[in-house]
């Protein structure tokens, strides 16, 4: 019998709560709207909340409820994790309000809401960036708050998730065997983000793309790549010392110099070949021309002797005199 008392108890509550809601959706009364919206936000029902608010919007637009809406509708986005939307509606309060001494926790809440909707570092960072800047004002506007504290720190949190973003995808180059574009990526990488904390990790990914560049480089440049990939084992020993990353750049410095000498003596065998080649060139070349030479030489002496023949003929034809004159006889 208890058990069906405080079931039927139960029932009535949820009645009531539902009746009350669907109530307020239907009602035109400003004020038993507002109450079941700001019970709604109390208890955190934030679906239902967000829906009375709404309603309330042009209701209470220009009365002293209304920053207290904008307000309220903007932490139960924010608490029903909408928070692109949570945040454009705190930063229109800190901008319409900036009097109501809830405007510097709108600024903040809206920066902090662009934080939350930071993406995971390999979707879209535009988010990211987004919060960065947002961050950045806030230090700007409120350079004294408290809550500046731990801007600085979300900040960096942020920062380092494009700086992993941009890392991750120039290592791809590196996975994929694309060396060169490895190497190119990860500087900019140095360059883009100078204080980032994945400095000792660049630094290996380019040590070893040099590396491999020089290894399976074309004939022409492996002097270059071998010099290149040399030096920067040597600099990141002296920058990384004692860790894991200089071991690394020991251990390649040694492959590097025994490849240096193999190619020293590949170089030397390439070029003994190459000379050989040009002097067999050469020589055959001469022959060809010597060849030349002798062909033109007979065709220069026959073009002489006909030339020779025809000054003859030419000569007899003329010592020859006119045959005598030949009469016909008249008819």
């Amino acid at each position: 019998m208890k058990k069906y008392i405080l079931g039927l108890f139960a029932v009535a509550v949820v009645s009531s709560c539902v009746s009350q809601q669907e109530r307020a959706m239907k009602s035109a009364d400003k004020n038993f709207i507002l109450k079941a919206a700001n019970d709604n936000f109390t208890k955190k029902k934030w679906k239902n909340a967000l829906a009375l608010y709404d309603r309330l919007t042009n209701l209470v637009a220009g009365t002293d409820d209304f920053p207290n809406v904008g307000f309220n509708t903007a932490y139960a986005n924010y608490y029903d994790k909408s928070y692109k939307l949570a945040g454009h509606q705190f930063k229109n309060f800190a901008v319409n309000f900036p009097k109501d001494p809830r405007a510097e926790e709108a600024a903040y809440m809206s920066a902090l809401c662009y934080y939350e909707g930071s993406m995971d570092y390999n979707l879209d960072q535009s988010t990211t960036e987004t919060a960065i800047n947002e961050l950045q004002d806030f230090l700007t506007n409120y350079p004294n708050s408290e809550r500046s504290k731990n801007i600085s720190q979300l900040i960096d949190e942020l920062s380092y998730k494009l700086e992993f973003k941009a890392y991750e995808n120039a290592r791809q180059y590196f996975k994929m065997g694309e060396y060169k574009a490895a190497n190119v990526a990860l500087e900019n990488v140095l360059e883009d983000f100078p204080s980032t904390k994945l400095r000792p990790k660049i630094y290996d990914f380019i040590m070893k793309s040099r590396y491999e560049l020089a290894v399976k480089s074309v004939y022409e440049l492996k002097d270059e790549r071998i010099e290149s990939a040399l030096s920067y084992t040597r600099m990141v020993e002296k920058e990384l010392p004692n860790t894991e990353y200089s071991k690394t750049a020991t251990d390649l410095r040694g492959k590097l110099e025994k490849e240096k000498e193999n190619f020293v003596v590949v170089k030397k065998q390439t070029e003994a070949r190459i000379a050989a080649l040009t002097i067999r060139q050469k020589k055959e070349a001469e022959k060809l021309a010597e060849k030349n030479k002798t062909e033109q030489q007979i065709k220069d002496q026959i073009s002489n002797e006909k030339k020779a023949m025809q000054i003859q003929r030419d000569s007899a034809a003329l010592q020859t005199p006119p045959p005598a004159a030949t009469f016909k006889i008249q008819r």
